[in-house]
């Protein structure tokens, strides 16, 4: 099987999924995924894919992910690895698309107005 390339986002994070058959390795940017994300929430959302198609360990995960924060970052991986192993196996698609993992979140943050101290925030008004 050759390489399955596929882009996840969330907000401003992008990630880059390479995804081929395997022992189950995981680097992200070049480190250990449980390095790069230390906390069980974050740990959890790259794996839940895996663990919905019951493929935990049988793909090597190579990630190059860049922009945003965390989460954002982590919510992109999980999104780039759904759309991998939905275009290795059609099958997977009705595990993955009930749990709402192959919907990219349009949510980003609302530009700054000018003559407006933040996006929605206004100067204070004086009346006289």
């Amino acid at each position: 099987m050759a390489v399955t390339h596929k882009i996840g986002r969330r907000k401003t994070a992008i990630a880059r999924v390479y995804l081929s058959e395997g022992t189950g390795e995981f680097a992200i940017n070049g480190r250990d995924y449980k390095e790069y994300f230390p906390t069980e929430i974050l740990q959890y959302k790259i794996t839940q894919p895996f663990q919905l198609t019951q493929t935990l360990g049988q793909y090597d995960i190579k990630v190059s992910t860049y922009g945003g924060g965390v989460t954002g970052q982590a919510d992109a991986v999980r999104l780039g690895i759904s759309r991998a192993l939905v275009s290795i196996n059609e099958e997977n698609k009705a595990q993955l698309k009930p749990e709402g993992l192959l919907t990219r979140d349009p949510r980003m943050v609302e530009r700054k107005k000018y003559g407006q101290k933040k996006a929605r925030k206004r100067f204070q008004f004086s009346k006289r």
